[in-house]
């Protein structure tokens, strides 16, 4: 059965706007995109949704989510001038946490962005079987990176034989749309030679390989000087260390981490020589300009990314160092930190457009997929009203999208032709569930709460 969506505006993201456009859609794929009035008359049987003053535009690209620290919105206020301290509570806090106890929490996740128009995730979990069966739950697309630790070079092996593991439980979950990925976590709590064994698991079974990357000044000085709190953290375990005196994406190249063409999020502490590796390794940038702000890491050179032609993405990050996971907010927000710099080119609301979708694609290897609307290509996509008062007059689309909107003007999400999320809620699960057990879990994680 054909299906055909018409609004106002239709944004392909790869091609120009269409006033009054619609898009037909069978099963999971795009049949054709076009004004309203040539959609109809190719498929006179089909039936038509209109959305009125509304945009249609291809899903957003979550490039870089934590959805099983869902529960931990908020937990971490106190800790986040002491990136050290804020690691080590979160730590200790989803260790406490049962494998249902993560489920629920990355239902809760998987619920919120499903609810912002978010279609695809690129996720980092360290219990990624709970992050998959969510991601499967909603109905949403994803690669799903299981995370792996281990400074201790002495048993990088023994580490290594245990990502092993996790990534067989992943590959029994895995379908079209939910992707096993793996995850080295970052270059201050993953040894050298791990990230090397790592690197050739992942091109050997052909896995995506995501990484934190020159995230954070302490990661800066534990690179270049083996000083800090990271440092520290490994001399008192008794692990040594010896910095590369580099910067880690070199670093990461001398171990092979690029040949995987990695998705690497954060990037904030990188250079011309970090950024002309970036290229030319074809590595793709989550940019996570709300979390790298909140966390006081600094600004990531989203303008210097884009005009070094590297493939780049928005990610929310974690809502424990975001509080929310919508890309349109991360878009604006991204789009307006350029501006500080009163001197230089700033972006615009089409370049951070595309960051949202089909650069967020791009990054994460799926654009031949996901991240525009074009005939061929998986049904992805969602609505957003734009007629409310604080969007009025919306004369420019892709100008209301990016300044005035939010993800809570999103009135429907669709992933593979089916309506995962409609104005009345979610179709696939019952959300008060879930949010009432991460309620009571959050209460047992922090009983003063």
């Amino acid at each position: 059965m054909t299906l055909i969506y018409s609004a106002r505006w239709l944004l392909p993201i790869s091609s120009p706007p269409i006033d009054d456009g619609a898009i037909a859609i069978e099963g999971q794929t795009i049949l054709a995109v076009g004004p309203i009035s040539e959609i109809k008359a190719s498929f006179p049987d089909a039936s038509v949704k209109h959305f009125g003053d509304s945009a249609i535009l291809p899903g957003f690209v979550n490039a870089h989510s934590h959805l099983e620290l869902t529960v931990m919105r908020g937990f971490l206020e106190n800790e986040e001038g002491d990136f050290f301290a804020w690691l080590r509570k979160l730590t200790i806090a989803r260790l406490a946490m049962t494998n249902e106890d993560l489920f629920a929490s990355s239902m809760c996740g998987a619920i919120e962005a499903a609810r912002a128009g978010i279609t695809c995730l690129g996720d980092s979990s360290s219990f990624a079987v709970q992050s998959m069966r969510a991601l499967k739950e909603i109905g949403l697309r994803g690669v799903v990176y299981q995370e792996s630790f281990g400074p201790d070079a002495r048993i990088a092996a023994e580490n290594l034989a245990r990502l092993r593991d996790q990534v067989s439980e992943m590959l029994a979950l895995q379908t079209a749309k939910v992707r096993a990925g793996v995850s080295p976590h970052a270059p201050y709590t993953v040894s050298g030679p791990q990230l090397e064994l790592i690197s050739r698991l992942a091109i050997n079974e052909s896995l995506p390989l995501m990484m934190h990357a020159a995230e954070s000044e302490a990661e800066r000085s534990f690179m270049l000087e083996g000083a800090g709190p990271f440092a520290d953290g490994l001399q008192k375990r008794g692990i040594e260390w010896r910095a590369p005196g580099v910067s880690t994406i070199q670093y990461l190249g001398r171990h092979g981490v690029l040949d995987t063409r990695p998705l690497l999020a954060h990037c904030i502490n990188v250079d011309e020589a970090d950024l002309e590796i970036i290229k030319a390794q074809r590595a793709g940038v989550a940019h996570c300009p709300k979390s790298n702000a909140k966390l006081r890491h600094g600004r990531a050179p989203f303008r210097q990314f884009i005009k070094a032609g590297i493939n780049v993405g928005l990610g929310s990050d974690s809502v424990a160092s975001n509080n929310t996971c919508d890309i349109l907010e991360e878009a604006r927000f991204a789009t307006l930190l350029t501006r500080l710099d009163r001197d230089a080119d700033s972006i615009n609301a089409e370049q951070a457009l595309y960051a949202a979708t089909l650069g967020g694609a791009r990054a994460m290897g799926l654009d031949d997929r996901i991240g525009s609307l074009e005939e061929g290509k998986q049904a992805d996509l969602t609505v957003v009203s734009l007629d409310s008062a604080h969007q009025q007059p919306a004369t420019s689309p892709v100008d209301a999208l990016i300044f005035s909107s939010s993800g809570r003007d999103v009135i429907l999400t669709v992933v593979a032709g089916k309506e995962i999320y409609c104005e009345n809620g979610l179709t696939t699960v019952n959300e008060n569930d879930f949010l009432t057990r991460v309620r009571d879990m959050r209460s047992r994680l922090e009983p003063s709460a």
